[in-house]
């Protein structure tokens, strides 16, 4: 009979997942809360924009259509090239909507018996006898009882950045409930239509906290609308290497960043002694490299102008995957006032609007937008009804979270995550992830012992807060994205060189096509 696997989540890596396992003659079913697949691609905000080169952002074995020219394609054209992906290979067909995974259970060995284990499951294999996942269900349109599903496996892949808003916490009587005017998340911005938008913000002064992607895209729809009269203030703590575009200086990024060659000069996890001294060598070619991006950044927007250079390295935004392009025309709006500026280091609120750092500084505004992103750690961590298994994944608040080749919780059976730890190309990084995945479950090689597995875990702890400093826990493997495939390959049996000519293989930008075949 054939292994049962629940997929939680139809979007990159949940269609990714589903069209692995049934290559490999499993049954999957795609529990997907909402009524289209897409994931974040869903509902995101008019003027979003693909921020990875179409070439680096395309599954292995769908190429874009020639119709689309852009290289970087807005969200509809984006969310057409991924429905267009699942019914090619006929995924939809597998794909239950409006089913929301409420929670997911364990049914198996006790938690004494499992904390004995030298092996992944007790055995080392993906599936068990002895063990099942209950995976609760609720429809979100009718209101029928929820349903249990029971299964042999379990793939979750629902992304970390939707779901649960990251929203900051204030003292008493100084959050969101003093304030006269409204407050949202980016996110319930985000679900809204363009017309509404508009509405909601037309007229209004308008406060935006955060500097990512999010909280530009706001700040510039809010500008286009609402011009100098009502300027859109932008509240930040952290300056941040946001890219005018991906040619620095006319060389395009991925050959400066995407190649052996690069990655050469970063210490890597597990390198070997050989290695070691080699990134040392190369630490000025490291440092090189940051400026050489820096430096085009600085001039081409201007950022000394409007004391906008951040303090830390360009490679360290890089390794913690927060680079993004800034809108066109945002720092020419800057300049004649339709969108403010203004660094805190905290802020709270008051009826009028925000009070600016521990001076209390008032900012009054109609309306509050929080672009401070999602609580990723913690809705993982919310769909397991054992407390034994949600201390496992939310692990140590000072590590990031504990997975094996960032898929394989080495002490929770029968489950796999995809999709949850980043790269610069996530879509690529989530197809190979299921290669992996589906031939661990198919038998071609085994993971090894649990003790050897948190020991490898550890090790990728230790590079992440090397670089990535404060945001270690965005789990961000950007900057090494080749030698993390190198090991996915040995693991499946691939040849992890993937280019033809040392040359290639040396300076060549890796991209999906290269792993295209094993």
């Amino acid at each position: 009979m054939a292994r049962k696997v629940a997929i939680i989540g139809a979007g990159i890596s949940g269609l990714l997942a589903c069209k692995y396992t049934l290559s490999k003659g499993y049954h999957p079913v795609v529990f997907e809360a909402q009524s289209s697949i897409g994931g974040v691609w869903t509902e995101t905000f008019e003027t979003t924009k693909l921020q990875t080169p179409k070439p680096f952002y395309q599954f292995s074995d769908f190429p874009w259509p020639a119709s689309v020219p852009e290289v970087f394609p807005d969200h509809h054209q984006v969310l057409e090239y991924v429905v267009s992906y699942a019914r090619y290979f006929n995924l939809l067909q597998h794909i239950r909507f409006n089913s929301k995974v409420i929670s997911i259970s364990y049914e198996g060995p006790s938690d004494e018996e499992m904390q004995v284990w030298a092996l992944w499951g007790g055995t080392g294999e993906p599936f068990s006898s002895k063990g099942k996942w209950n995976v609760t269900v609720q429809d979100t349109i009718s209101t029928v009882s929820n349903e249990v599903y029971e299964v042999d496996f379990v793939i979750i892949c629902v992304g970390r950045f939707s779901g649960n808003p990251n929203i900051p916490e204030f003292p008493a009587g100084k959050g969101p409930e003093v304030f006269q005017g409204k407050v949202m998340h980016s996110m319930d911005y985000a679900s809204m239509d363009c017309a509404s938008t508009k509405d909601l913000i037309k007229g209004k002064h308008i406060t935006v906290v955060g500097l990512q992607k999010s909280a530009l895209d706001i700040a510039m729809e809010c500008s286009s609308v609402n011009g100098v009269d009502h300027p859109c203030t932008v509240v930040y703590r952290t300056k941040h290497w946001n890219v005018a575009n991906y040619q620095p200086w006319g060389v395009s990024i991925a050959f400066i960043y995407l190649n052996r060659f690069s990655e050469l000069s970063i210490h890597k996890p597990r390198e070997g002694f050989l290695l070691s001294l080699l990134a040392t060598l190369l630490s000025p070619v490291r440092w090189g490299l940051s400026k050489f991006v820096e430096s085009y950044t600085r001039w081409k927007l201007g950022l000394a102008k409007f004391g906008m250079v951040p303090d830390h390295s360009f490679l360290q935004e890089l390794s913690s995957c927060l680079v993004s392009t800034v809108p066109e025309d945002f720092y020419n709006r800057v300049e004649k006032g339709s969108i403010r500026l203004k660094k805190a280091a905290s802020f709270s609120f008051c009826k009028e609007g925000i009070l600016i750092g521990s001076e209390n500084e008032l900012l009054k505004t109609d309306m509050v937008i929080l672009a401070t992103g999602f609580r990723g750690v913690e809705k993982l961590k919310n769909i397991f009804v054992s407390p034994t298994f949600q201390d496992f994944i939310a692990g140590s608040t000072d590590k990031t979270v504990p997975l094996y080749r960032e898929c394989i919780h080495p002490r929770i059976p029968q489950l796999a995550i995809i999709g949850f730890s980043e790269t610069l190309t996530n879509l690529h990084t989530s197809e190979i992830r299921c290669r992996w995945l589906a031939e661990l479950l198919d038998g071609t090689f085994k993971l090894p012992s649990i003790k050897e597995m948190e020991e490898d875990v550890a090790e990728w702890d230790k590079y992440m807060k090397r670089y990535s400093d404060k945001y270690y826990r965005r789990s961000c493997i950007g900057a090494i994205h080749i030698w993390y495939n190198d090991q996915l390959c040995k693991d499946m049996g691939w040849n992890p060189r993937r280019k033809k000519g040392f040359i290639a293989e040396l300076f060549e930008p890796y991209g999906p096509t290269d792993y295209a075949h094993p």
